[in-house]
C-alpha cells in the first residue's frame, strides 16, 4: 500500500493515536498533494504561515515532556543548514536560509497575534486546510495573504494539518484543537530533521530512509549557496542532534507502550460547583474540577444559556488554572438567583454539575425616620422592588365561579374578577390555575386567558379527568390570594342504551421493547349491568388508525400491550363493555415509546454536542463464539387471569454482541418445557405471558441466545398459580351524611380494610323512595370525607359508597340513615367574615403575635415515638376539656394551601363543623366560661402556698383571659369569710397566695373569664395546711394537658412541679389506665425517665377511654403523681386537617395549615420541636383568615425536626410535619425542579422512514404551550423550511416533525430540536452519522426501491414453508399486482422446475408441494414473477440452520402422526409396533419401559421396516412386562405413544407367541424332501434311471415311495435305497414303457409328513421317429 511513498508512510505511522482512525486523516495523508519529495516541503515551508503556528503551538505546549520535544526540535531545526524556520537567532546566521521575507512575516505576525490573543478562529488561518481534510465541502475562509502573495503560493501544495474545527461549528476541546495542530507541526519537523541526519523511528524503514536521503541530496544540489560552519556551531548542533535524538526515542516509546483504548475517556468531575446562599450585593465564587481525555472544554450555563461574558462587562469573570475552572459572579441581585451549570465536553462525551445560587434580601420593619436619612441609612427591606418601594398588595376576588357541573364533550369556563389595590401600571399579575393543587398548564384540553381584569379557565373538550378542585393563585409581587371551587364532569351520554360509561386515567405503567403495560380507572357507572371487561386499542403516533389489541375483554384493569415496533410511539384508549355493548372510549393516553427504560435514559442523557466534522471511535475485537450464561434473579413480578408478567437481569457472561431471550413454561408436577416465544425472541429482560390455564400451576424459566448459540436455562421460579393476586377490596363501612349547605352534604366512611393498591372511592346518592341511584363524582376520590354537591333543598337523601382498585369494584357498603338537605347549624360562614374576626389583613404578612398574654400557649409538646406525623391522622375532642389548647379538632388539608372539595361552598360560603351541634356561632364568645376544677397544692412554705388547676370544661367560646383565686381559713372545721387572692386577672393555671398564716388551715376557690365576663366560682378545695415542706422528693407535676388525639394515639404535656424537692428534677414517668379501671391498674408507659415535658402515647385501643398522671424524680426519688387528666376517648374525628408541605413554582417550601372553626381570636402557632419559632431566622409566617404557611428561607439540615401548628381558642386543633433526612432530600429536589423548569419530552427526537424513502425526523413533548417555539438544527447551524426540509408543529400533542425527500452524502452530522416554551426549555439530539447513517440511508433507498418494485407485479408475501398433514413441505408465497400475462417460473439450485398444470391466481397464492421431504431436497429455492411491467423474484434457503428447522418442522408432524402402539406376537417373540406416513433419519426413537430406556440386546431389538416403527422382544419374560413408551424427538420436543404390556395383554400375547413358536418349531423339524427330484423325467427304453435326493426331518423321517398311488417295493428291477436318514435313492434298470407312470417319495415324522411327485415317460425311439413324420403330414395337409 505504502511501496509508492516511503515518506507517506513515515508520516502515518507517526501520526498521534487519536488521528490514525480518521476517514480525515485517511483521505488527506493518501492524496497525491503530500506525495512530494523532502526537498520541495523544506522549499515551500517558507511560504507557510501554518508551520509557523504549528511549531509555535508545539512550543506551548503544558506538559514538560512536551516542552523539552519542542526546545530541542526548534534548536535543531533552527541550527539545520536545511531546516531554516526563521528564528531570529539563526537568521542572522544564515541568511540565504532564513524565513525574512515579507510574505512570510507578515502571515507569522498575522497569526502569532490571533493566537496570542486567544482566538482559534479558523479564519486567522493562511488557508482553510481543514476543509481539504473533512468529509464534507466547508465554507471559504478568508487569507491574510494579498493577490500577489498567494500567487507565490504552491497551487498543488498542501499542509498535512487536521484540524476537525470549523467556523460555525463547535464541539472538540480548544486544548484537542491545539494539540492536533501541535502534533501534526511536530511530525512536519521530524521528517525533515530525520530527512537530514537519517534520524528514524521505530516505524521508520531503511527504503524510508534511502528516499529521504536521495531526495535531501538533490534538494541540496539545487540550493545556491551553503553556508561554512565552524568547528564550534557543528558541535553545538551535533549535540543538540543527539539530545533530539533521544527525546524522539523516549517519545515513540512513550506511546508505544499507551493504551489508545483506556487513554481516552469521556469527562469526570472530580470537584463538582457546590451551591451558594449570598445577600444581595456581595459576589460568589463556583468552583470545580474536571478530568478527561482529551482535556474537556469546560462552558457555564445559566438557567440552561450560556453566560456571556461580553454581553455584562465585570458581571462575570470565568477562569481556568492549573485544572480548577471558576464563576465568579460579581454584586449579585435578584436576578442572580439561578440554577447554574458546568458543562465539559470533549470528543468522548459529555457531563454536567449543577450548583443554585439564591440571592437573600433583609427584610426589616418599616420606620418612617428611615425617609428623612440618608439613603446609605436606608434598611435592606427598602431596596427598589419591581412593585416600587415597601409595597404591600390586597388581592381580592369578585364575580367568583361556583361549585360547577359539565357533562363530557362539553365545553365550560371558570373565571372571576381579580381587585388588586394599590394598582400600579405596567405590572400584571402572575395567574396559575391549579388543579387538586397540581398546575393546570395550557393544551388542547385546556385554555386560559388573563384579559387584564378578568382570569378565565376555560375546558374546549370536557373529560372525567377534568374533574377536581380548582384553584387560583394570583400573586403580586411577595403576595398571592387564591380562590377555589370544585368541578364535576359527568358521563356523556352512551351511543348504546345501557352500555357502561368510558373509563378514566388511561396510563402507561411500564414500558419495554416487547410490551407496554397500560393501567386506567373504572368508570362509576355501569349502565345497569356489570362490566364484564374492557376492550384496549393503540395507535401508532402519526396515524389516526386505532387497532384491537385484545380479542377478549380483561377484567383486571391493567394489560400488556404486545405486537409494538421497538422504537415507535404509541398512544392507547380503552373501553368498557357489558351485555348490552361497547361503551364510549376514554381519553386518549400520553404517547409513550416501545423502548427500554435504559434505552431511553440513554437516548435522554445523550450529550447534545454538534457535529464537529470528526468521531473517534475506539472499538474493541468482539470476542466470537461465546455462548451467553443463564439470565439470574427471575421472577413473576405481577400474575393475573390474563396474564403473567416476568422480569430478570441479563447474564454476565453474553459477549459484546447483543442477546436474546427464549422463555419457556412447564406444569407444576412435570418436566415437559415448552418454549413459549419460538417464532419471536424476546429482546428485553422482561415479558409477558398469555393463553394460560386459569387456575394452573406453572414454573417458568429463561434461556439466552446469540448467534454462537442457546445458552443454558436460568433456575426455575417457584410454581405460580395462575389467577388474580390482587384482590377486589372489601367495601367500607359507617356511612354517615351530615350537613354542609343548602345544596350539599358530606359524607364520611371507615376506609375498606386490607385494601391493596386502592385507587379511591365512589359515592352515590339517591333520593328517599326514588330506588334511582345517581353517581356523585366520577373521578375516585381518596380518602374518608367527600362532599356531595348539587342536591335538592328540602329533599332526604341516603348514600352509599363502594371502593375501587385495579381488580374491580367493590360490593356497595350499606346504605346511610336518610338526611334532609339544608345548611348546617350557623348556616356556615363567608371567608371574608373569617377574615374580620381574625383581625388580619386581606393579604398575607408576616406573623408578627398580638395575642394577649393570657392566651399565649405555656406548653411544649412531646417527642415523638416512632410515628411521623407527616402521615394523616385525625385528633377527637375528650369529653373533659383543660383549657383551650386541649381536646383539638382539625381537619385534614388536601393540598398546600387549597381547600379541600367539601369546603368550596357555593357563593364562597364556608360552612361550620357538621358534627359540631352549636346553636350558633356568636355563642362562641357570648357565654362566661364554667368553672375550674381540681385545685391541688403545688408548694407550700411557711407563710405561702402555690395553687394549681384545671382549665374549665366549657370556655364559653371565646378565649381564657384570666383567673381569680379567693381563699378563706378553716378553723377547727368551721370555714371563714371568702378573700381575694389577686385584684389583678392571672393568665396562668398557678397561682402562689403570699401572706398566710403558719400552721392555718385553707380553702380555696376559682374562677375564670373571659371577653364576656367573669364565670362561677369552683367549688371550695380540700383544705391545705400552710407549713414548710421539707420532703426530699419533688412535688407534682401539674398543667396536663392533651392534643393530637387519634384513634390509636395521643399528645400528653405538662408543667414541672414547682416544688422541686431537695435537688432538682431529673425526669418524668407517664402513667395511664383505662378510665373505668382500678386503681392497681395503673402502668407505666416509659421504663427509663423522660427529660422532655411532652410524650407521644403509642398503641392506644381505638374507642377505649383513657386518664393519665405524670410523676416527677430527682435524685431522692420518685414524687407525688400529678392530678390526673382525662378521660379521653381514643378515636379520630371526621374532618380533621394536617400540615401538609408545599414546593411552589418559585421553588419556594412552605408547611401549611388550615382551620375551619377559629374564634375571632385565635391565632397560629407555629413550633419545632414544641419549641416557638417565633424568633428562629429561618423561617417566615404567614396567616390569613383560616390559613396559615411557614416558610423556610434555605431549608437545610439544621431545619430537621418536628413542626408543629396550634391554633388557640378553639378545641386543641393542632397538627405537626416530621422533616428527617429522607423527607429533606426530596423537598430539595422537588425545589429545584420548580425552580427551573424543562420541557417535558415524551419521546427523544427519532426518524424514520415513510413510503418513496422519504425521511421524518420527529419528537413528541409531554405538553407545548401555543407560544412554544422550536429551532431546528444542523451540524450546529440553523436550518429553514424550504424544498429541502418540510416542518410541522401539534402543539396540542406536542408532535414536533422534520421532512425529507431523500437523504444524500451531505445530511450525515447531527440533528437538534431546540424547544422554547416560556421560560422552559429542552432540546433533543440525534446523531446519524458512520454506520448509523450508512444504515438509515441504505434503509431509505431500500424503501424506495420497494414502492418501484411493488409498481409492477411483486411478492406480497415472499417464499416460505409449511408442513401439511401428510408430512408434505408446501412452499407458498403471496404475490400481487398481476395479471392475466404474467407469469412465474420455479427453481431450485438455479435449475428451473417443470410444474405440470399453470399457476391460478385468482388467490394471490402460488404454491410448489414437495412430498417425502427429506436431504436430498436441501436447496436454494427461488421463484419469478414476469410480465412487459417488470419482475420479482423471492429466494428461499433451506440448507444449514434453515433446513435443520425445517426437517425439526416435518419430523414433528409426523411424529404427531404416528398411530398409537399396538402389540403383535411373533413365533420369536412380543413386537411392538407403530405406523408413519414416512420415515426420515432426522426423526429420533427412543424407547422406554416404566420410565426407564430400554437397552438393546439381541433379545431386544428396535428398528424400522418400512413405514413400521418397531420394538422386538423375543422370548419374553415376565420382567419384559411394563408401560412402554415411544418417544419419537423431533430436534426440539420429544412426542410421546404408550401402550400397557402387562396384565391381560401381555398374557394373551405371550400365548399367542407360544403358540407361534411351537407352529415354528413343528414347520421346522417336519419332515421334508429338500430336493433333488425332477418334476418330469423322460428315458429311452433300455436306459437305466438313477434319482437322488434329499431328505430333512427331526426325528429322522420314515421314507416310503409309491407308484402311481400305489406303494412301490424295492427289487431287483427297481432298487429303493435310503442312507443316512438324509439321502433317498430309486435306481430302476432296464426301463421298459411298463415303468412308466407317476412316482412318489413320502416322508413322514411325528411333525407332519410330505409327498414329492415325479412323472416317468419312457420312449422306443424308432417310434418316435415315426410318429414325428406322421404329425408333419399331417400340419401339411392342413
Amino acid at each position: 500500500m505504502y511501496n509508492g511513498c516511503p515518506s507517506l508512510k513515515g508520516h502515518m505511522m507517526s501520526l498521534p493515536f487519536y488521528q490514525k482512525l480518521h476517514e480525515h486523516y485517511d483521505r488527506s495523508y493518501r492524496s497525491k498533494d503530500l506525495h512530494t519529495t523532502t526537498s520541495q516541503y523544506q522549499q515551500e515551508k517558507k511560504h507557510s504561515a501554518i508551520y509557523t503556528h504549528g511549531s509555535t503551538a508545539y512550543s506551548s505546549r503544558s506538559s514538560a515532556a512536551h516542552r523539552q520535544e519542542s526546545q530541542a526540535l526548534s534548536q535543531a531545526s533552527a541550527s539545520s543548514s536545511y531546516q531554516q524556520q526563521g528564528s531570529q537567532a539563526y537568521s542572522l546566521r544564515a541568511t540565504e536560509y532564513s524565513l525574512g521575507s515579507g510574505v512570510s512575516q507578515k502571515a507569522a505576525t498575522a497569526y502569532d497575534y490571533g493566537y496570542s490573543h486567544g482566538l482559534t478562529d479558523s479564519s486567522l488561518l493562511l488557508e482553510d486546510y481543514s476543509s481539504k481534510l473533512g468529509s464534507k465541502a466547508k465554507r471559504a475562509k478568508k487569507s491574510l495573504l494579498s493577490g500577489e502573495e498567494k500567487e507565490n503560493l504552491p497551487s498543488d501544495y498542501m499542509v498535512p494539518i487536521f484540524s476537525g474545527r470549523q467556523v460555525h461549528v463547535s464541539g472538540i476541546t480548544d486544548m484537542e484543537e491545539e494539540r492536533i495542530k501541535e502534533a501534526a507541526a511536530y511530525i512536519a519537523q521530524r521528517k525533515l530533521l530525520a530527512s537530514e541526519e537519517g534520524i528514524t523511528s521505530e516505524q521508520s524503514t531503511a527504503s524510508k530512509q534511502s528516499m529521504v536521503s536521495k531526495q535531501s541530496t538533490s534538494t541540496l544540489q539545487q540550493e545556491k549557496a551553503v553556508e561554512k560552519k565552524s568547528r564550534k556551531v557543528a558541535i553545538r548542533e551535533k549535540a543538540e542532534h543527539l539530545s533530539l535524538r533521544k527525546t524522539l526515542e523516549e517519545t515513540e516509546a512513550y506511546h508505544k507502550k499507551l493504551n489508545e483504548d483506556s487513554l481516552l475517556h469521556a469527562p469526570e468531575f472530580n470537584i463538582k460547583p457546590r451551591s451558594h446562599t449570598v445577600w444581595e450585593k456581595e459576589s460568589v465564587k463556583l468552583h470545580c474540577s474536571v478530568s478527561g481525555w482529551p482535556e474537556p472544554r469546560l462552558t457555564w450555563y445559566k438557567n440552561q444559556v450560556p453566560i456571556n461574558v461580553h454581553a455584562n462587562p465585570g458581571k462575570y469573570i470565568i477562569e481556568s488554572r492549573y485544572g480548577m475552572h471558576t464563576l465568579q459572579i460579581n454584586a449579585c441581585d435578584f436576578e442572580d438567583t439561578a440554577q447554574y451549570r458546568a458543562s465539559a465536553m470533549n470528543v468522548k462525551g459529555e457531563l454536567s454539575a449543577y450548583a443554585s445560587v439564591v440571592v437573600k434580601r433583609y427584610k426589616g420593619e418599616f420606620d418612617d425616620t428611615c425617609f428623612h436619612a440618608r439613603a446609605s441609612t436606608l434598611p435592606l427591606s427598602f431596596a427598589v422592588t419591581p412593585y416600587g418601594y415597601a409595597s404591600k398588595f390586597e388581592i381580592h376576588f369578585d364575580d367568583k365561579f361556583d361549585v360547577s357541573f359539565g357533562r363530557e364533550g362539553e365545553t365550560m369556563s371558570l373565571g372571576c374578577r381579580v381587585v388588586i389595590t394599590p394598582e400600579i401600571k405596567h405590572f400584571q399579575p402572575e395567574i396559575q390555575w391549579y388543579r387538586n393543587g397540581a398546575p393546570v398548564f395550557p393544551s388542547k384540553w385546556v385554555q386560559t386567558h388573563w384579559s387584564g381584569e378578568r382570569a378565565t379557565l376555560t375546558f374546549s373538550h370536557l373529560n372525567k379527568e377534568d374533574e377536581g378542585l380548582y384553584t387560583i393563585r394570583v400573586r403580586m409581587g411577595e403576595y398571592y390570594e387564591q380562590y377555589s371551587a370544585y368541578v364535576f364532569v359527568r358521563d356523556a351520554d352512551a351511543e348504546i342504551e345501557g352500555a357502561p360509561a368510558s373509563p378514566l386515567d388511561v396510563m402507561c405503567l411500564d414500558a419495554n421493547k416487547d410490551y407496554i403495560i397500560i393501567s386506567w380507572k373504572q368508570p362509576a357507572v355501569d349502565g345497569g349491568s356489570p362490566i364484564l371487561g374492557y376492550f384496549i386499542d393503540k395507535c401508532e403516533v402519526g396515524t389516526d388508525t386505532w387497532s384491537q389489541c385484545n380479542d377478549t375483554p380483561v377484567k383486571f384493569a391493567r394489560f400488556p400491550v404486545t405486537g409494538l415496533i421497538e422504537g415507535r410511539s404509541y398512544t392507547f384508549r380503552v373501553r368498557a363493555v357489558n351485555k348490552n355493548g361497547i361503551g364510549l372510549p376514554s381519553r386518549v393516553s400520553e404517547a409513550v415509546a416501545a423502548l427500554d427504560p435504559a434505552e431511553k435514559a440513554r437516548l435522554k442523557s445523550r450529550p447534545s454536542a454538534p457535529w464537529t466534522g470528526q468521531i473517534i471511535v475506539t472499538e474493541e475485537e468482539p470476542t466470537e463464539g461465546i455462548i451467553p450464561g443463564p439470565p439470574t434473579d427471575l421472577s413473576v413480578t405481577e400474575a393475573t387471569r390474563s396474564y403473567v408478567v416476568l422480569s430478570w437481569k441479563p447474564p454476565g457472561q453474553r459477549g459484546h454482541e447483543g442477546i436474546m431471550y427464549f422463555v419457556e413454561k412447564c406444569e407444576a408436577e412435570t418436566q415437559n418445557w415448552q418454549r413459549v416465544n419460538t417464532e419471536l425472541p424476546v429482546k428485553s429482560p422482561r415479558f409477558a405471558l398469555f393463553d394460560l390455564a386459569e387456575g394452573k400451576s406453572y414454573s417458568f424459566r429463561v434461556r439466552c441466545a446469540n448467534s454462537a448459540g442457546v445458552g443454558e436455562p436460568s433456575e426455575a421460579t417457584e410454581v405460580t398459580v395462575v389467577g388474580d393476586k390482587l384482590d377486589i377490596p372489601k367495601p367500607p363501612g359507617k356511612i354517615i351524611p351530615s350537613r354542609n349547605t343548602e345544596t350539599s352534604v358530606v359524607v364520611t366512611w371507615e376506609e375498606s380494610k386490607d385494601a391493596k393498591e386502592l385507587v379511591g372511592y365512589y359515592i352515590e346518592s339517591s333520593v328517599v323512595g326514588s330506588g334511582t341511584w345517581e353517581p356523585c363524582n366520577n373521578n375516585p376520590v381518596k380518602g374518608p370525607r367527600f362532599t356531595c354537591h348539587g342536591l335538592v333543598t328540602g329533599q332526604s337523601y341516603i348514600f352509599r359508597v363502594r371502593a375501587v382498585n385495579a381488580a374491580g369494584l367493590s360490593d356497595y357498603s350499606q346504605d346511610s340513615e336518610a338526611i334532609e338537605v339544608k345548611a348546617a347549624i350557623g348556616g356556615g360562614v363567608s371567608p371574608d367574615v373569617w377574615a374580620e374576626l381574625s383581625d388580619t389583613a386581606g393579604g398575607l404578612t408576616d406573623f408578627r403575635g398580638g395575642m394577649h398574654e393570657a392566651s399565649r400557649p405555656t406548653s411544649r409538646k412531646d417527642a415523638w415515638l416512632g410515628r411521623k406525623p407527616n402521615k394523616t391522622a385525625l385528633p377527637s375532642s375528650s369529653h373533659k376539656l383543660g383549657k383551650t389548647e386541649v381536646s383539638k379538632v382539625s381537619e385534614t388539608v388536601q393540598e398546600a394551601l387549597t381547600p379541600p372539595p367539601e369546603e368550596a361552598a357555593p357563593k364562597g360560603k364556608s360552612k361550620s363543623d357538621p358534627l359540631k351541634k352549636k346553636k350558633d356561632l356568636g355563642e362562641r364568645w357570648e357565654t362566661t366560661p364554667s368553672p375550674p376544677c381540681d385545685i391541688t397544692c403545688l408548694e407550700s412554705f411557711h407563710d405561702s402556698m402555690v395553687l394549681g388547676w384545671k382549665q374549665p370544661d366549657k370556655t364559653g367560646g371565646a378565649e381564657i383571659s384570666g383567673y381569680y383565686v379567693n381563699y378563706r381559713e378553716v378553723i377547727d372545721g368551721v370555714p371563714g369569710k371568702w378573700r381575694e387572692a389577686n385584684i389583678k386577672a392571672i393568665s396562668d393555671q398557678a397561682y402562689k397566695i403570699s401572706n398566710l398564716k403558719e400552721n392555718m388551715v385553707y380553702q380555696f376557690q376559682v374562677a375564670a373569664m373571659n371577653i364576656t365576663g367573669l364565670g362561677e366560682f369552683s367549688a371550695a378545695s380540700t383544705p391545705f395546711k400552710c407549713e414548710e415542706w421539707t420532703i426530699a422528693v419533688p412535688g407534682p407535676p401539674h398543667d396536663l394537658k392533651y392534643s393530637e388525639v387519634r384513634k390509636t394515639s395521643l399528645l400528653l404535656h405538662w408543667k414541672p412541679p414547682v416544688y422541686s424537692g431537695r435537688t432538682p428534677v431529673t425526669g418524668y414517668f407517664v402513667d395511664l389506665k383505662e378510665a373505668n379501671a382500678k386503681d392497681d391498674q395503673w402502668r407505666g408507659l416509659n421504663k427509663a425517665a423522660i427529660k422532655n415535658k411532652y410524650l407521644k402515647v403509642q398503641g392506644l385501643k381505638e374507642g377505649v377511654s383513657y386518664v393519665f398522671r405524670v410523676r416527677a424524680i430527682n435524685q431522692a426519688g420518685v414524687g407525688k403523681p400529678s392530678d390526673l387528666v382525662g378521660p379521653v376517648v381514643a378515636e379520630t374525628r371526621p374532618g380533621t386537617k394536617e400540615v401538609v408541605v408545599n414546593v411552589d413554582d418559585d421553588g419556594v417550601i412552605s408547611l401549611n395549615f388550615e382551620c375551619d372553626q377559629m374564634s375571632p381570636k385565635s391565632e397560629f402557632i407555629w413550633s419545632k420541636d414544641y419549641i416557638s419559632t417565633e424568633d428562629s431566622t429561618r423561617l417566615e409566617v404567614e396567616s390569613k383568615g383560616n390559613k396559615t404557611k411557614m416558610t423556610f428561607k434555605d431549608l437545610g439540615m439544621d431545619d430537621l425536626g418536628v413542626y408543629s401548628c396550634d391554633v388557640t381558642d378553639t378545641d386543641g386543633i393542632a397538627s405537626s410535619y416530621l422533616i428527617d433526612e429522607e423527607e429533606l432530600k426530596r423537598l430539595l429536589a422537588l425545589s429545584q425542579e420548580h425552580k427551573f423548569p424543562t420541557v417535558p419530552i415524551k419521546s427523544e427526537l427519532a426518524v424514520e422512514i415513510l413510503e418513496k424513502g422519504q425521511v421524518r425526523f420527529w419528537m413528541q413533548a409531554e405538553k407545548l404551550s401555543g407560544n412554544a417555539k422550536v429551532s431546528y438544527v444542523f451540524n450546529d447551524k440553523e436550518i429553514f423550511e424550504g424544498p429541502k426540509y418540510k416542518m410541522h408543529i401539534d402543539r396540542n400533542t406536542g408532535i414536533i416533525e422534520m421532512f425529507m425527500e431523500k437523504l444524500q452524502d451531505e445530511d450525515e452530522g447531527t440533528y437538534t430540536f431546540q424547544l422554547q416554551d416560556g421560560k422552559a426549555t429542552g432540546h433533543s439530539t440525534l446523531v446519524l452519522i458512520d454506520d448509523a447513517y450508512k444504515k438509515l440511508q441504505k434503509e431509505a433507498e431500500f424503501q424506495r426501491q420497494e414502492w418501484i418494485r411493488k409498481q409492477g407485479p411483486h411478492f406480497a408475501e415472499y417464499l416460505s414453508w409449511e408442513v401439511t398433514t401428510d408430512c408434505n413441505v408446501l412452499l407458498k408465497c403471496k404475490v400481487a399486482n398481476i395479471k392475466k400475462e404474467t407469469n412465474i417460473v420455479w427453481y431450485k439450485d438455479e435449475r428451473e422446475i417443470s410444474v405440470d398444470e399453470k399457476h391460478d391466481f385468482k388467490d394471490g397464492i402460488c404454491t410448489l408441494l414437495i412430498t417425502e421431504f427429506s436431504k436430498k431436497d436441501a436447496g436454494i429455492y427461488e421463484v419469478i414473477l414476469k410480465d412487459d411491467r417488470g419482475k420479482d423474484k423471492s429466494r428461499l434457503k433451506l440448507v444449514d440452520e434453515a433446513f435443520k428447522e425445517l426437517m425439526t418442522e416435518v419430523c414433528k408432524t409426523i411424529a404427531l402422526s404416528a398411530t398409537d402402539l399396538k402389540i403383535q406376537s411373533t413365533a420369536e417373540g412380543i413386537r411392538l409396533y407403530s405406523f408413519v406416513p414416512y420415515y426420515l433419519d432426522d426423526l429420533k426413537v427412543n424407547w422406554s419401559q416404566n420410565g426407564t430406556a430400554v437397552k438393546y440386546t439381541d433379545r431386544v431389538k428396535s428398528g424400522v421396516t418400512g413405514e413400521q416403527i418397531w420394538l422386538q422382544i423375543n422370548e419374553p419374560t415376565p420382567n419384559d412386562k411394563g408401560k412402554y413408551v415411544m418417544e419419537l424427538f423431533d430436534g426440539k420436543t420429544g412426542h410421546q405413544k404408550t401402550v400397557d404390556l402387562s396384565g391381560q395383554a401381555y398374557d394373551e400375547a405371550y400365548a399367542e407367541f407360544q403358540r407361534l413358536k411351537q407352529a415354528a418349531i413343528a414347520e421346522k423339524n417336519r419332515a421334508r424332501v429338500v430336493g433333488g427330484l425332477p418334476d418330469v423325467v423322460t428315458i429311452q427304453e433300455g436306459k437305466a434311471l438313477n434319482l437322488t435326493c434329499n431328505v430333512w426331518g427331526d426325528p429322522t423321517p420314515e421314507v416310503s415311495w409309491v407308484k402311481n398311488e400305489k406303494p412301490l417295493a424295492s427289487n431287483e428291477h427297481c432298487s429303493l435305497k435310503f442312507e443316512a436318514g438324509k439321502t433317498a435313492f430309486i435306481t430302476i434298470t432296464g426301463v421298459t414303457t411298463s415303468d412308466s407312470g407317476k412316482y412318489g417319495l413320502v416322508v413322514k415324522n411325528k411333525y407332519g409328513s410330505e409327498t414329492s411327485d415325479f412323472t416317468v415317460s419312457v420312449f422306443i425311439p424308432e417310434e418316435e421317429a415315426r410318429v414325428l413324420e406322421s404329425q408333419k403330414g399331417n400340419k401339411k395337409s392342413k
